[in-house]
């Protein structure tokens, strides 16, 4: 059998593997199945109208029917509704990533040694406000810092600036949050691997991945040590290449065509079932 009268079953493979591990997220937060399907019917539609059209030709009802495998009339009723708003969530954390990542790499918040100054909140050229005019658009800066400090990225010294504690936006608290990063990231995973399998042979994007099945569980806190500062220190170098190539400032290349880029390393861990001997009975 050839590898195109393979690629369903491998696909199907593929998507059992992939739903796994989002169903229990789901199941844990008591989202139905009905509910799952009914974003699922929804997105279906979305992605064949916009992405799947046929060049010159506006979308159709029928062409989305056909790709999607729905009727007609349910496609026409999930174009009618309203879609739902994004979870702010979402925007929380793109807006908060985007000013700590800037602290830790724009010049003019820097000292010397290339480390964030400590922050005024709104008072003059060199503030947490001209921080967030800056870099997050015409986000509210109390917005901004109250998030920031929610999450524990930043804490108010006792003379009354702010101080970087974390270089990273990871919220610790909050599932909501760890929500969105779970819609962000995975998408981005999924979007690399479908560009990989249809373009892969001409201009593939870099997606590896270390693996080893008998490590001792002993060693772990070790490797994970190592494994995050190794992978802390080559994100901060890529992002000094990046930073220097930014062209966010309106004054840099104001007429260059742009594009949303980055690498993203994770850590994963599964446990085998302890041993059993021949009774069936663990060792």
């Amino acid at each position: 059998m050839d590898a195109q009268a393979e690629f369903p079953t491998a696909l199907r493979t593929a998507l059992a593997h992939l739903l796994r591990p989002l169903f229990r997220v789901l199941l844990r937060h008591q989202m139905s199945f009905q509910a799952f399907e009914a974003l699922a019917k929804r997105i279906y539609v979305d992605v064949a109208i916009s992405d799947f059209g046929i060049p010159g030709k506006k979308p159709s009802i029928s062409r989305a029917s056909i790709l999607s495998g729905l009727t007609r009339k349910e496609v026409q009723r999930l174009v009618s509704e309203p879609v739902a708003p994004e979870a702010g969530a979402t925007e929380r954390y793109n807006r908060a990533a985007r000013v700590l990542t800037a602290w830790t790499r724009d010049p003019d918040f820097l000292d010397a040694r290339g480390e964030p100054h400590a922050l005024k909140t709104n008072e003059g050229e060199m503030s947490f406000a001209m921080l967030v005019k800056r870099h997050s658009g015409d986000a509210p800066v109390r917005a901004v810092l109250d998030e920031l400090l929610r999450v524990g990225a930043v804490r108010r010294r006792d003379d009354g600036l702010l101080e970087l504690v974390a270089r990273a936006y990871v919220p610790l608290r909050s599932p909501i949050d760890k929500i969105a990063i779970l819609g962000a990231d995975v998408a981005d995973l999924i979007d690399t691997i479908d560009h990989n399998i249809e373009h892969g042979d001409r201009n593939p994007r870099f997606q590896r991945k270390l693996m080893y099945h008998s490590i001792p569980v002993d060693v772990l806190p070790e490797f994970r040590k190592l494994s995050s500062a190794q992978a802390q220190a080559l994100l901060e170098k890529l992002d000094k290449w990046l930073a220097a190539h930014d062209t966010a400032k309106p004054s840099k290349a104001p007429d260059a065509s742009r594009a949303r880029v980055g690498l993203g390393i994770f850590y994963f861990e599964e446990r085998h079932a302890a041993p059993v001997d021949h009774q069936g009975v663990a060792k």
